[in-house]
């Protein structure tokens, strides 16, 4: 247990950035799985721009990793031109 009033004010302040992040990571885990089994060409194209700036929002906070995020959006982009077309 913490002995520190800063440590302990570090572990709720950790407790609390812990929930956000789960919370956006899970969103956006939702928002793939929506535009993966999507298959209206319009509503595809409006929702890759909003997973792949989900994705690039998580990966600039170091929630997922710089490399997984374009991995991610490169499949999507995949998918989406290959629904578009």
């Amino acid at each position: 247990m913490a002995n520190h009033k800063s440590a302990l004010k570090r572990i709720r302040a950790n407790e609390s950035k812990r929930l956000r992040n789960r919370y956006q990571h899970k969103s956006t885990r939702t928002m793939i799985k929506n535009l993966r089994s999507a298959t209206d060409k319009s509503i595809v194209v409006d929702l890759y721009k909003k997973v792949s700036s989900a994705l690039d929002k998580l990966a600039k906070k170091n929630i997922i990793h710089k490399n997984k995020a374009a991995n991610q959006k490169s499949k999507l982009a995949k998918l989406a031109n290959k629904l578009a077309a």
